[in-house]
């Protein structure tokens, strides 16, 4: 954050989804907003398979349930499971999922890399 930034604060409906890799993101603290992590509202149906080189991030699932592939294993997913994704390991979800996602650090949507 800027030095002269006490807090903010960010309300999810006022922030226009568009899809991604993921699938539609809401990103509620942004790499300008400076802060020292990234945090993006995911809907999640069919998401890419794809890994990230610089970033690591932390998937909390708010609702639905679903499936996610890290490298060669996969997970099931419901609500209050939470799952870290190390930087370089190849991932993907599916299935009727919303989950807030941390990215540290912060910059993850200029390190995404597709693989499919």
């Amino acid at each position: 954050m800027n030095a002269s930034m006490i807090f903010l604060r960010r309300d999810a409906a006022d922030v226009q989804p568009w899809a991604e890799t993921c699938g539609q993101i809401r990103p509620l603290l942004e790499e300008k907003d400076g802060a020292a992590a990234e945090v993006h509202h995911l809907q999640i149906s069919n998401a890419k398979l794809h890994y990230h080189q610089r970033t690591d991030e932390i998937y909390y699932v708010l609702d639905g349930q679903g499936q996610m592939r890290l490298d060669d294993e996969e997970i099931e997913l419901h609500k209050d499971v939470v799952v870290y994704v190390p930087r370089g390991v190849k991932h993907k979800a599916w299935g009727n999922l919303t989950v807030l996602v941390v990215c540290v650090p912060r910059g993850v949507l200029n390190d995404v890399h597709e693989l499919e």
